[in-house]
Protein backbone atom coordinates (compact mmCIF):
# COMPACT_ATOMS: atom_id res chain seq x y z
CA UNK A 1 0.00 0.00 0.00
CA UNK A 2 3.07 2.53 0.80
CA UNK A 3 4.70 1.60 -2.55
CA UNK A 4 1.38 2.74 -4.40
CA UNK A 5 0.56 5.65 -2.27
CA UNK A 6 4.65 6.68 -3.18
CA UNK A 7 4.09 5.33 -6.90
CA UNK A 8 0.68 8.24 -7.53
CA UNK A 9 2.92 10.55 -5.87
CA UNK A 10 5.52 10.35 -7.55
CA UNK A 11 3.32 10.19 -10.58
CA UNK A 12 1.39 13.23 -9.79
CA UNK A 13 4.52 15.19 -9.21
CA UNK A 14 5.65 13.89 -12.72
CA UNK A 15 2.63 14.91 -14.96
CA UNK A 16 2.04 18.01 -12.91
CA UNK A 17 6.17 19.09 -14.17
CA UNK A 18 5.32 17.55 -17.71
CA UNK A 19 2.56 20.22 -17.78
CA UNK A 20 4.39 23.20 -16.49
CA UNK A 21 7.14 22.49 -18.93
CA UNK A 22 5.05 22.41 -21.55
CA UNK A 23 3.13 25.43 -20.38
CA UNK A 24 6.70 27.21 -19.99
CA UNK A 25 7.63 25.51 -23.49
CA UNK A 26 4.45 26.85 -25.30
CA UNK A 27 4.47 30.40 -23.69
CA UNK A 28 4.83 33.48 -26.57
CA UNK A 29 8.33 34.95 -26.92
CA UNK A 30 7.98 38.72 -25.93
CA UNK A 31 7.12 41.06 -28.94
CA UNK A 32 8.51 44.17 -27.04
CA UNK A 33 12.50 43.81 -25.91
CA UNK A 34 14.02 45.77 -22.80
CA UNK A 35 12.92 49.46 -22.82
CA UNK A 36 16.63 50.10 -22.25
CA UNK A 37 16.89 49.17 -26.39
CA UNK A 38 15.17 51.51 -28.21
CA UNK A 39 17.28 54.46 -29.08
CA UNK A 40 19.32 51.46 -30.62
CA UNK A 41 16.83 49.64 -32.35
CA UNK A 42 15.01 52.86 -33.66
CA UNK A 43 19.04 54.21 -34.97
CA UNK A 44 19.21 50.40 -36.46
CA UNK A 45 16.30 50.75 -38.02
CA UNK A 46 16.99 53.78 -39.68
CA UNK A 47 20.24 52.50 -41.11
CA UNK A 48 18.56 49.80 -42.51
CA UNK A 49 15.73 51.66 -43.98
CA UNK A 50 18.52 53.96 -45.57
CA UNK A 51 20.52 51.22 -46.99
CA UNK A 52 17.32 49.49 -48.49
CA UNK A 53 14.73 52.36 -49.54
CA UNK A 54 12.10 51.51 -46.82
CA UNK A 55 10.52 53.01 -44.04
CA UNK A 56 10.75 52.47 -40.21
CA UNK A 57 7.90 51.68 -38.65
CA UNK A 58 7.94 52.11 -35.03
CA UNK A 59 5.45 50.74 -32.83
CA UNK A 60 4.79 51.48 -29.07
CA UNK A 61 3.05 49.47 -26.76
CA UNK A 62 4.30 46.23 -24.15
CA UNK A 63 3.74 42.88 -23.53
CA UNK A 64 0.93 42.74 -20.99
CA UNK A 65 -1.42 44.79 -24.06
CA UNK A 66 -3.77 42.54 -25.71
CA UNK A 67 -4.24 44.92 -28.62
CA UNK A 68 -0.47 45.66 -29.00
CA UNK A 69 -0.05 41.41 -29.27
CA UNK A 70 -3.31 41.81 -31.67
CA UNK A 71 -1.34 44.21 -33.89
CA UNK A 72 1.48 42.35 -34.02
CA UNK A 73 -0.41 39.33 -35.38
CA UNK A 74 -2.24 41.28 -37.66
CA UNK A 75 1.53 42.48 -39.59
CA UNK A 76 2.59 38.35 -39.86
CA UNK A 77 -0.82 37.57 -41.69
CA UNK A 78 0.38 36.44 -44.80
CA UNK A 79 -2.06 39.49 -46.43
CA UNK A 80 0.48 41.89 -44.75
CA UNK A 81 3.68 40.04 -44.07
CA UNK A 82 4.89 40.62 -47.58
CA UNK A 83 4.02 44.22 -47.84
CA UNK A 84 5.59 44.77 -44.26
CA UNK A 85 8.70 43.28 -45.28
CA UNK A 86 9.16 44.82 -49.02
CA UNK A 87 8.06 48.55 -47.37
CA UNK A 88 9.41 48.76 -43.61
CA UNK A 89 11.68 48.27 -40.99
CA UNK A 90 9.79 47.16 -38.10
CA UNK A 91 10.83 48.35 -34.45
CA UNK A 92 8.97 47.56 -31.35
CA UNK A 93 9.32 50.27 -28.82
CA UNK A 94 8.55 49.03 -24.91
CA UNK A 95 6.83 51.58 -23.35
CA UNK A 96 6.84 49.36 -19.89
CA UNK A 97 3.00 50.34 -18.55
CA UNK A 98 3.09 53.49 -20.35
CA UNK A 99 5.84 55.06 -18.08
CA UNK A 100 9.23 54.15 -20.34
CA UNK A 101 10.41 55.67 -23.40
CA UNK A 102 7.76 58.27 -22.86
CA UNK A 103 10.37 60.67 -24.56
CA UNK A 104 10.66 58.90 -27.57
CA UNK A 105 7.38 58.89 -28.03
CA UNK A 106 6.69 62.41 -27.73
CA UNK A 107 9.86 62.93 -30.29
CA UNK A 108 7.94 61.47 -33.12
CA UNK A 109 4.69 62.86 -31.79
CA UNK A 110 3.34 60.15 -30.23
CA UNK A 111 0.51 61.06 -27.44
CA UNK A 112 0.78 58.07 -25.27
CA UNK A 113 -2.40 59.16 -23.37
CA UNK A 114 -4.32 58.01 -26.67
CA UNK A 115 -3.60 54.43 -25.99
CA UNK A 116 -1.03 52.07 -27.17
CA UNK A 117 -0.45 50.02 -29.59
CA UNK A 118 0.73 53.78 -31.00
CA UNK A 119 2.40 53.98 -34.82
CA UNK A 120 4.84 56.46 -36.62
CA UNK A 121 6.30 55.73 -39.51
CA UNK A 122 9.29 57.65 -40.61
CA UNK A 123 11.24 58.11 -43.81
CA UNK A 124 15.02 56.87 -44.44
CA UNK A 125 15.73 59.74 -43.47
CA UNK A 126 14.21 60.24 -39.57
CA UNK A 127 11.32 62.95 -40.92
CA UNK A 128 7.81 61.66 -39.64
CA UNK A 129 5.71 61.01 -41.81
CA UNK A 130 2.81 59.98 -40.12
CA UNK A 131 2.33 60.04 -36.30
CA UNK A 132 -0.55 58.51 -34.43
CA UNK A 133 -2.97 61.29 -32.75
CA UNK A 134 -6.39 59.69 -31.42
CA UNK A 135 -5.50 55.59 -31.17
CA UNK A 136 -6.18 53.95 -34.26
CA UNK A 137 -5.10 50.59 -33.46
CA UNK A 138 -5.86 50.65 -29.72
CA UNK A 139 -8.51 48.69 -30.16
CA UNK A 140 -6.80 46.09 -32.80
CA UNK A 141 -8.59 43.04 -31.07
CA UNK A 142 -12.00 44.28 -32.65
CA UNK A 143 -10.53 45.57 -36.06
CA UNK A 144 -9.77 43.30 -39.02
CA UNK A 145 -6.50 42.24 -41.44
CA UNK A 146 -7.97 45.16 -43.84
CA UNK A 147 -7.23 47.95 -41.47
CA UNK A 148 -3.58 46.95 -41.34
CA UNK A 149 -3.45 45.97 -44.71
CA UNK A 150 -4.54 49.32 -45.90
CA UNK A 151 -2.45 51.23 -43.23
CA UNK A 152 0.83 49.51 -44.65
CA UNK A 153 0.27 50.58 -48.36
CA UNK A 154 -1.31 53.53 -47.45
CA UNK A 155 2.47 54.31 -45.84
CA UNK A 156 4.78 51.75 -47.81
CA UNK A 157 7.51 53.81 -50.16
Amino acid sequence: MRNLKIFSLTRLILVTAAIFGLTIAHAAAPIYPEPAAAEGDIRQALIDAAKNHKRALIDFGGDWCGDCKALDANFHKPENIALLDSGFVLVHVNVGHVDQNLDIAERYGIPLKKGVPALAVLDENGKVLFAQQHGEFEDMRHMDVQSVNDFLNKWKP
